[in-house]
């Protein structure tokens, strides 16, 4: 039998699965990180201190463009802080600033982040990391993200 013939003969359903499973597998190829940014991404599972590794957010590189790493991180003007240490330590009081737990989990977000970006720029051929939104990971925990 021919391909022309087999795929002639496919039910209205399979088109749909075979369409979507066409579909994920090319999202994938578009979405998946090239090689330096797994190398990256390696590098900060390999050489990271505990707490970074424990920490419940995975700072990663989404890609490199040229010299600069683009990281993503789960807070920036838009998304404050207090909405993330929210999702992570729901029992913290975010609302009141001078709650000494929502001070020692913002050092703690602090420090984490700031260790995945000596990490990064200490690595060969990048100079710099610009931080860059995670929506997806924010949606998927219930934050609205402001669209611009």
């Amino acid at each position: 039998m021919t391909p022309s013939k087999y795929f002639a003969g496919l039910k209205a359903w399979q088109w749909i699965a075979l369409i979507l499973v066409l579909g994920f597998f090319t999202d994938w190829l578009i979405q998946r990180p090239d090689t330096r940014t797994r190398e990256l991404n390696q590098t900060i599972e390999t050489q990271g201190s505990a707490e970074l590794k424990a920490y419940p957010y995975r700072f990663r590189v989404v890609r490199v463009e040229g010299s600069t790493a683009v990281m993503a991180t789960p807070r920036n003007f838009d998304v404050p802080a207090f909405r993330f240490i929210a999702i992570i330590h729901p029992d913290i009081d975010v609302k009141n600033t001078n709650n000494p737990a929502y001070a020692i989990a913002q050092a703690e977000l602090a420090r984490v982040q700031s260790e995945a970006n000596r990490l990064v720029e200490s690595q060969p051929g990048i100079k710099s990391v610009r931080w860059e939104l995670d929506k997806h990971w924010l949606a998927s925990h219930g934050v609205d993200v402001p669209v611009k």
